[in-house]
């Protein structure tokens, strides 16, 4: 196959500004002049010049969030509970490690939102407006990728307010199409803090704090946050694979997401 892989994934980086302050990745690294202690203590006697150039080995120890990063999360991160709404009641939310493997290989479809406002709640009428625009009918397992403005913004001050969210209405919509994994370039899936905490302000409502997270309480998906290059893709043709890292009973888990797009089927 003539594929071209593209890459979906952000890196796991100090300095490039992806998640709120406290919530920040920390990366220690250690280069070959400053390990020979590790390595050396499996090799008694051992001694520093006796290496290739005397080098030991480079190393890094990382403090990490399983949010940091391009990652997926499970529902379990969402609610303790999940599919409410279907026949057979709620049943516990699965875990990252329960994620079916078959989910994470699948068709994808881009949903471009780039043009509307930041904070903007993305309806069930706004997707099926943009399906319409690009010529394409959801099937079961489809794997959705929103592209809002956020993509652009990475590292830059305003990253976390940038980009729309997607709605309880617009993700239950996706849920009941028989869609199970979705993703975002932005911070979340829901639209920024900083403006539903303006919204919040002015009603004090709680049923739209984190409304699009907490749709899988009634239908369980899994989503996946801080995705790049959409931009790039296709608005359908191509393929995703996004094998999330298996922690045991884990809300998230870090992924490292491509879309391969069959350069036959591009102008």
């Amino acid at each position: 196959m003539n594929m071209k892989i593209i890459d979906l994934s952000i890196a796991i980086d100090n300095d490039v500004l992806a998640d709120p302050p406290g919530l920040e990745p920390k990366i220690h690294y250690m280069k070959h002049d400053e390990t020979f202690e590790q390595l050396g203590g499996f090799f008694p006697g051992l001694k520093p010049e006796q290496l290739p150039g005397g080098e030991s080995w480079a190393v890094e120890l990382l403090s990490l969030s399983t949010h940091n990063g391009t990652h997926m999360d499970a529902p379990w991160h969402y609610h303790s509970t999940q599919d409410a709404m279907h026949k057979d009641g709620p049943r516990r939310a699965m875990t990252i490690d329960e994620v079916p493997l078959d989910w994470c290989f699948r068709p994808g479809v881009k949903l471009d939102f780039r043009h509307v406002e930041d904070g903007y709640i993305i309806t069930q009428r706004d997707i099926e407006a943009e399906l319409s625009r690009i010529g394409y009918q959801l099937q079961p397992l489809d794997i959705v990728l929103v592209n809002t403005s956020a993509g652009q913004a990475l590292g830059q001050p305003d990253f976390l307010s940038k980009g729309c969210g997607i709605g309880r209405e617009a993700t239950l919509f996706l849920c009941a199409q028989g869609v199970r994994v979705v993703g975002t370039d932005a911070w979340s899936w829901d639209a920024p803090f900083a403006h539903v905490a303006e919204r919040w302000k002015a009603c004090h409502d709680p049923s739209i704090i984190w409304e699009g997270h907490k749709a899988g309480k009634d239908m369980g998906y899994f989503q996946m946050e801080k995705l790049a290059n959409l931009e790039a893709l296709p608005n359908h043709g191509f393929m995703v694979s996004c094998f999330p890292i298996k922690i045991k009973d884990a809300s998230a888990g870090w992924t490292r997401a491509v879309a391969m797009v069959d350069n036959a089927d591009q102008p």
